[in-house]
């Protein structure tokens, strides 16, 4: 398999996984939830939360995948940064899903459940530090005098870098739009982040598929 083809493949494997474990969750408690509605959804919903995690598993592979053949193609420091934040992003998204599977393999006192699932929401607003390293490391280069990706993917990395630092207000949020975990975090920033990774794989891809590719340092 070519690099191209093997870099649409893992972005088209982590988009399929991380729909199939957001399908499986459905409607998770909200952080304004009660303990006793939070425990009880876990009780409800254990093979779901277990389901996450296994795609959470195998999505992590496939980021890898795209993240080591995306910094092929960045000139140094940019791939360092860009691999740096893909890394952070993959742990995250690993340690969010072990408290997930925690919570659904044994019963648990509604306020263990509470304060345990209050540490997953969080996952969205701290994630945005690595989402803006990733996006960052590759808009500045459309910045440059003799850019390296396009106008498009440059504006469009703007939108969601600037999109994903108002995001961080969700670390302050209690309820509503900008609570942790609400859905400023998984609808707007989540969508977003993902068209950005879409365009950078299908640049990365054409890119493949022509001119040869920056040696990082």
């Amino acid at each position: 398999m070519s690099q191209a083809r093997a870099l649409i493949a893992a972005a088209v494997a982590a988009g399929l996984l991380y729909l199939v474990g957001a399908i499986a969750l459905g409607s998770p408690p909200e952080v304004s939830d009660s303990p006793q509605t939070v425990a009880a959804w876990f009780a409800d919903h254990h093979d779901a939360a277990r389901t996450y995690a296994w795609t959470a598993t195998f999505g992590a592979l496939a980021l890898a995948v795209f993240a080591g053949i995306v910094r092929s193609l960045l000139p140094a420091p940019h791939s360092s940064v860009f691999l740096l934040g893909a890394a952070a992003f993959i742990v995250e998204t690993a340690v969010q899903a072990w408290f997930w599977a925690g919570l659904a393999l044994h019963p648990l006192d509604s306020e263990t459940a509470r304060t345990v699932y209050d540490i997953t929401l969080f996952w969205g607003p701290i994630l945005t530090g690595s989402t803006m390293t990733m996006i960052g490391a590759v808009t500045v280069l459309g910045l440059r005098s003799e850019p390296l990706i396009p106008a498009w993917l440059t504006a469009l990395g703007a939108i969601v870098f600037l999109e994903q630092a108002v995001e961080t207000v969700t670390v302050f949020g209690t309820h509503g739009f900008t609570a942790p975990g609400g859905d400023m975090n998984l609808l707007l920033g989540a969508g977003l982040t993902a068209i950005w990774l879409i365009a950078l794989a299908v640049w990365g891809a054409r890119r493949l598929g022509g001119a040869p590719a920056a040696q990082p340092a």
